[in-house]
């Protein structure tokens, strides 16, 4: 198959994986991979619509980049991902711009679909049960699409928790993982070309393995994946606490690789707030386990989300969550209004919440939060710090990085000085000079090959 394709993945990281396969797949059956959309013969949106904002982007670059029909040389327009599934019967009535759509498993069969389209085949529907098995051998497909020496590794699809203000499960099926095996193979395929750090993804990643081995086996895989020679950093998102288990935590307290963070997904911390939201946590559960973290832990950043304005919080159970957000000081917070989405029970509940006032309570509790951050800032200074290397600042001479507390994208940079050129990737010694209210400043203290 001859022809050139570009790619646009919207939405989170775990479609940024799906998109890496599909653009390996697109690659190997002989296609070119190109930059710009004017230049390409087929153009592929992977979609998100997670919450309204996203269901808008996605539609908003699906319209865009069917102006490239007109302007390009596209032949071809394919929508695959979450909008894609679940909004297969609207979609080429509603876009008729559309020449195909990919269900949230069926992406592997990407390169089929280019083909058809390119012979001149119109409104193709690829649908498979989103409920089917992982493929053990997608990881060998891969193109990453992140800086080299970072990639993340999705464990596993799908989701089992069913919260009342989530339309993930019926997008993308029940919980089903990776076997240790295949996810081991494509770590070691991902350190021959050279990533470094490895950030562990899924819907769910604290429940990595019960579906095949009869109980979590997170804390197993992570042990497997520190043997892989040449990765040095692993990083954990996306644990629930309530299915956080005490070997998981152990593990990350043991193993040298695994960096002293993680992303816990907590939401709320009020209890009837938590129960209608269909969350099997409570308060004291949440206090339980960010101790235990602690407790193993005592340096480790704990990155938390939550939602504000979800239906029926009253102003007392909003004020719980700001008290229990300022008790718990975490290094890392971010916050969601409440989106009301189609098909989920929450949408259908009384006493839906006013935008302003969503509005309102996220403002306060980021307020709130920038205070605590820039405290945890100002306690690094005088430190060194391990720093990964992202890249460089050329007109300011200043290089940006991450320590192991600061995941891609999400979290804030050490910038800093240094008398030698590094190269992205590298990982150096920062001692830490200044600090504003996410970011750190310094200047290279000495320079290794090691994280350790």
């Amino acid at each position: 198959m001859k022809g050139t394709v570009a790619f646009t993945s919207l939405g989170c990281d775990k479609n940024r994986v799906d998109s890496e396969v599909m653009l390996g797949i697109l690659s190997k059956s002989g296609l070119t991979v190109v930059a710009e959309e004017s230049e390409a013969d087929l153009i592929v949106v992977n979609t998100c619509c997670f919450i309204k904002d996203a269901l808008e982007e996605s539609i908003e670059t699906i319209l865009e980049m069917a102006e490239y029909k007109k302007t390009g040389r596209c032949k071809g327009l394919i929508v695959a991902g979450c909008l894609a599934q679940r909004y297969e019967k609207e979609m080429f009535l509603e876009m008729p711009e559309v020449d195909a759509i990919l269900g949230t498993t069926a992406y592997e069969e990407i390169a089929e679909i280019a083909g058809r389209i390119l012979y001149g085949e119109k409104n193709i529907k690829q649908l498979t049960d989103i409920n089917a098995p992982m493929t053990e051998e997608k990881g060998k497909l891969r193109m990453l699409s992140t800086a080299g020496y970072y990639a993340y590794l999705k464990i596993s699809e799908g989701c089992d928790n069913h919260c009342t203000y989530c339309i993930i499960p019926k997008m993308r099926g029940k919980h089903r993982s990776r076997s240790i095996e295949s996810l081991v193979e494509e770590t070691t395929l991902l350190a021959q070309q050279g990533v470094k750090e490895l950030v562990i993804v899924a819907q769910d990643t604290s429940i990595y393995g019960r579906d095949l081995y009869g109980r979590p086996m997170l804390d197993k895989l992570l042990k497997e994946l520190c043997t892989v020679e040449g990765i040095e950093w692993i990083r954990l998102l996306y644990c629930y606490p309530e299915t956080l288990t005490e070997a998981t935590i152990q593990t990350m307290a043991e193993e040298p690789k695994i960096c002293h963070y993680i992303d816990l997904p907590i939401q709320h911390a009020n209890d009837a707030v938590l129960k209608r939201m269909g969350r099997k946590s409570t308060q004291l559960l949440l206090r339980q386990k960010i101790e235990a973290l602690r407790n193993a832990m005592p340096d480790i950043a704990i990155r938390t989300t939550f939602i504000v304005g979800f239906p029926g919080e009253t102003q007392q159970e909003f004020e719980d969550l700001l008290k229990f957000a300022n008790e718990m000081k975490f290094d890392r917070l971010g916050v969601f209004t409440y989106s009301q989405e189609e098909g989920t029970p929450a949408a259908n509940m009384e006493n839906q919440i006013e935008e302003e006032i969503k509005e309102k309570r996220k403002e306060s509790i980021m307020e709130q939060q920038k205070i605590i951050s820039a405290q945890y800032c100002e306690k690094e200074i005088g430190t060194i710090k391990e720093v990964l290397v992202e890249g460089k600042l050329p007109q300011e001479n200043i290089y940006c990085g991450r320590t192991k507390r600061d995941a891609p994208d999400i979290d804030g940079l050490v910038f800093f000085t240094g008398e030698e050129e590094l190269l992205s990737g590298e990982i150096v010694s920062v001692k830490i000079k200044e600090a504003s209210d996410y970011d750190l400043i310094g200047e290279v203290f000495y320079a290794n090959e090691s994280c350790q």
